[in-house]
């Protein structure tokens, strides 16, 4: 299982910074995989990974105007995609600043394209 830590230390421009170096080249294995598959098996999830990608960085409360759906719901389909590594966070003070993780995602398309 892939599970991806709150990076706590990191500020709102350093949430989405891609190391080029760190992009995945090779497929990860069966069981991260399915893992990333499943997280992105939602619709809702799907959503949320093109408003973070959109928007560069987004704070939970705006993912849940932009969806409509109740916040315990879209905290839990961030959870999902956070354990499968697809989206990073950090805590600011009493909200988390969530950004797609590009490792992840990348890891995910070299994934799917090998199958």
């Amino acid at each position: 299982m892939v599970t991806r830590p709150i990076d706590v230390a990191l500020n709102a421009e350093e949430c989405c910074i891609v190391d080029k170096a760190a992009i995945p080249t090779e497929s990860p294995d069966e069981i991260d995989l399915a893992m990333m598959a499943k997280a992105i098996a939602h619709p809702a999830r799907l959503r949320i990974l093109k408003v973070l990608d959109a928007r560069q960085a987004c704070v939970t409360g705006d993912v849940v105007i932009e969806l409509g759906l109740a916040q315990s719901t879209v905290s839990e389909h961030l959870r999902i995609l956070r354990e499968a590594g697809l989206i990073q966070g950090e805590i600011e003070g009493p909200r988390t600043r969530y950004c797609v993780n590009a490792e992840g995602l990348a890891a995910l398309k070299v994934g799917i394209a090998a199958l």
